[in-house]
């Protein structure tokens, strides 16, 4: 079921780079930027991930949790952070059940050929835990200002 901007945010408990577990029900209180890309260290998942790191005191001034996840496990995120100082959480969802609850797992094409992974696609989630807006297709080198535009005219 397709996700739609207003609703509750469906709640989940994954484990971050250092194996602890978070839930987005935790994060009352707090705007959540969830971004979900495809793969650890690789070229867009790496411009997504430093954008945000380059822009993540702008998100903190803002009181704004970040949180990757991918289907990665615990042990690639853990390497990813480390690589490229990472200053947030990657949460791990290696059986592919949050990226199902949150309909962002699908067809994808890469050289012609049609396989299933996660859509890079982000969700802002309002301190009552609804979505706010829901970013599809994403371009990884300019999400993380669009995301402090809009979070600057939600408060």
């Amino acid at each position: 079921m397709k996700l739609k901007e207003g609703q509750q945010a469906p709640d989940f408990s994954l484990p971050d780079q250092e194996g602890k577990l978070h839930m987005l029900s935790e994060q009352k209180g707090n705007w959540v930027l969830l971004y979900f890309y495809p793969k650890d260290d690789t070229p867009g998942c790496t411009k997504e991930a430093c954008s945000i790191r380059d822009h993540f005191p702008k998100f903190k001034k803002l009181k704004t949790k970040v949180f990757g996840i991918s289907t990665d496990d615990v042990k690639s995120h853990d390497k990813f952070v480390k690589k490229f100082d990472l200053p947030f959480i990657l949460l791990a969802d290696d059986k592919k059940e949050v990226v199902q609850k949150y309909n962002v797992w699908g067809k994808k094409q890469f050289m012609g050929r049609e396989y299933l992974g996660t859509l890079r696609t982000s969700f802002l989630i309002d301190p009552k835990g609804k979505i706010a807006k829901i970013y599809e297709k994403v371009n990884p080198e300019v999400h993380a200002e669009e995301v402090l535009k809009d979070l600057k005219e939600f408060n």
